[in-house]
């Protein structure tokens, strides 16, 4: 009974490093860099003013949008 119990903690254990490290992959990979306004409109990209608690973006054709520095 105990080993069954340890062999559990040891695979839950496991699961749940495997799934952060997954996470953190996908995390990285969907983040992308600032740019400047000029290769924003270069890109095909449009300017976002922003707002008052926000700077302005870039919002891309394709749906995606990034900060401009």
């Amino acid at each position: 009974m105990r080993i069954r119990r340890l062999l559990g903690l040891a695979l839950a254990t496991a699961t749940l490093a495997g799934v952060s490290a997954v996470g953190a992959a996908a995390a990285q990979a969907v983040t992308y860099p600032a740019i400047s306004s000029e290769q924003c409109t270069a890109q095909g990209g449009t300017v976002n003013p922003g707002g008052p608690y926000r700077g302005p973006t870039c919002s891309f054709p394709d749906g995606h949008a990034e900060s401009i520095t």
